[in-house]
């Protein structure tokens, strides 16, 4: 079952007097815990689609489709809802707040919206998430006390916190070195397999596609490649 489509999606934008054509009709579907890469060189429209899946922007023309519903024409509440129920986000830069420690970080998306769960369950569900991204020994301490790697698996961990269908992941490794990148990508492969939630993220790595089961291949707006499959969701190659 597809839970996120592009249908002959068109991104152009403006700049000054010239027309940019960022995306050309692209169509690709993903399916509910897929583990997709969107890979391309720099300006091949990668941060473009996360972008327009994100609801952060709209098509000039096509559709972008989730849970069978356009996002065309949603109100700004709807979407706002969407974002925050359906999607969660993970930044190459990590966007932590300074000010708050590790678990205060995580829990800070529930505080933004309708949180379900009771107290006792907000607690246990944020510990469960950072023992499993390796961290429980650094709950109290602050994003400044934490190297990238650790910043990183942070993000991660707020990502999931309001346990989104869908992770969206711009260049999640851009600013690790090989190794450390390397272990946030196998931690966001363990997340995608222990809760079936589906990761999608950019890259400009062509190594990293080899442990996805879904790899998008953009070059220049176009879909050169888009390949199901390929290892399975748990399973590194």
């Amino acid at each position: 079952m597809a839970i996120v489509e592009l249908e002959k999606v068109t991104r152009v934008y403006t700049l000054g007097k010239a027309e940019v054509h960022a995306l050309r009709g692209v169509t690709f579907a993903i399916e509910k815990g897929d583990f997709a890469t969107i890979i391309g060189p720099s300006g091949s429209g990668k941060s473009t689609i996360l972008n327009l899946i994100g609801c952060i922007d709209q098509p000039t023309e096509g559709k972008v489709i989730i849970n069978g519903k356009p996002t065309q024409g949603l109100t700004d509440k709807v979407l706002t809802t969407l974002r925050h129920e359906t999607l969660g986000f993970i930044f190459q830069s990590f966007n932590l707040i300074p000010v708050l420690n590790v678990y205060e970080n995580i829990e800070f998306p529930l505080l933004l919206g309708r949180n379900k769960m009771s107290k006792k369950e907000t607690k246990e569900w944020i510990e469960y998430l950072v023992e499993s991204v390796g961290l429980i020994e650094r709950l109290d301490h602050k994003s400044n006390e934490l190297s990238g790697g650790q910043r990183q698996r942070v993000a991660v961990a707020r990502a999931l916190v309001t346990r989104p269908e869908i992770v969206l992941a711009d260049e999640p490794t851009g600013n690790l070195d090989s190794k450390t990148g390397q272990s946030i990508i196998e931690l966001m492969k363990k997340m995608n397999a222990d809760l079936n939630t589906t990761f999608i993220f950019s890259t400009h790595d062509a190594t990293i596609m080899d442990i996805a089961d879904h790899v998008i291949r953009l070059l220049d707006g176009l879909v050169v490649e888009n390949s199901k499959n390929r290892v399975r969701a748990g399973g590194l190659s």
